[in-house]
């Protein structure tokens, strides 16, 4: 089902975003919508000038949107220029054109993760060898950017990230496997351990395989920016691993690449464990809440993350 927050765009929408970007005369000469995505509508486009280019329009202004949702389009033409200026050697698509809740960006080459049959191992090692450069650009403060949960402490920003999905639960009335009280407790009690985040890094937090892309054992992209935001480098640790606990996979390649790039151990402390499973109780609780946002009606998904969620609070809490 296509989620709620997808304008239903046409070829006669993407030519009328071309003109608005690139002139009254540019024409579109070929266009089809990506998918792979939830939140944005995406498209391809081939103008007549012969460049390949990448639409995305955001949801409509009134369709209700998550607490973090806020501003996402601008968000994402915001990391990608971040990239470009502070590290770029990471492959990301360069902004042509930013409008108001729209888009368009270069089509990079190569294809998701998600499409390619081989482990790719060699190109999990160059992303963790990329999100290692990422790293390295430093915010101004904790939390996502703008107005959206942020804080002067990673403990403080990461606990208002919780408390803002905690409410979005409340408003879309999604039932929690856990009691809402017990995860605020449960973030709470391991303030000391998130504030050893003494620096706010920039991370992408949505690195699953969807937004990685390859040609031929090569790291050709990294997409979908638009949920950025500055803290623990190990925040990024967890998407390429949805699902999954990366400190229990020994010789994995996104942690090796990173390791080897960053000039850390491969290992993770016990600290650093903790601290992995809270951005899964985040991530889990963002899936979760999301559900009638998104229109998602795939009830053997929503009981697996809701597991999962609980799971997470519960070796928290032990």
């Amino acid at each position: 089902m296509r989620s709620p927050t997808q304008r239903e765009l046409g070829g006669d929408d993407v030519a009328a975003y071309a003109r608005a970007a690139f002139g009254e005369t540019a024409a579109v000469v070929d266009c089809a919508e990506l998918s792979g995505g939830g939140f944005a509508a995406v498209w391809r486009a081939r103008l007549a000038d012969g460049r390949d280019v990448v639409l995305k329009v955001g949801p409509d202004g009134d369709v209700p949107l998550l607490r973090y949702e806020a501003g996402m389009i601008e968000s994402e033409a915001c990391y990608f220029r971040l990239i470009e200026q502070r590290a770029p050697r990471v492959p990301v698509p360069r902004v042509l054109h930013h409008g108001d809740g729209w888009l368009f960006t270069t089509l990079l080459p190569g294809a998701a993760l998600t499409e390619l049959d081989s482990p790719q191992d060699g190109v999990r090692e160059q992303l963790g060898a990329a999100m290692a450069a990422v790293h390295e650009v430093t915010g101004d403060r904790f939390g996502y950017p703008g107005p959206r949960p942020q804080g002067a402490t990673w403990s403080g920003a990461f606990a208002a990230m919780v408390d803002a999905m905690l409410a979005d639960a409340e408003d879309w009335q999604v039932a929690l496997p856990v009691p809402a009280d017990a995860i605020r407790t449960v973030v709470a009690s391991y303030a000391e351990v998130l504030d050893e985040v003494t620096r706010p890094a920039l991370v992408h937090f949505d690195l699953w395989d969807g937004n990685v892309l390859a040609v031929d054992g090569r790291l050709t992209g990294v997409v979908d920016g638009e949920r950025y935001l500055y803290g623990d480098p190990l925040v990024d640790f967890v998407s390429p691993a949805v699902t999954r606990r990366i400190e229990e996979e020994p010789d994995n390649a996104f942690v090796r690449g990173y390791a080897r790039a960053a000039g850390r151990p491969e290992t993770f402390s016990p600290s650093e464990r903790r601290r992995l499973a809270l951005y899964r109780l985040y991530l889990y609780l963002l899936m979760h809440v999301e559900v009638p946002s998104r229109a998602i009606d795939d009830q053997r998904r929503v009981e697996y993350i809701a597991r999962l969620l609980a799971e997470e609070v519960g070796l928290l809490s032990a």
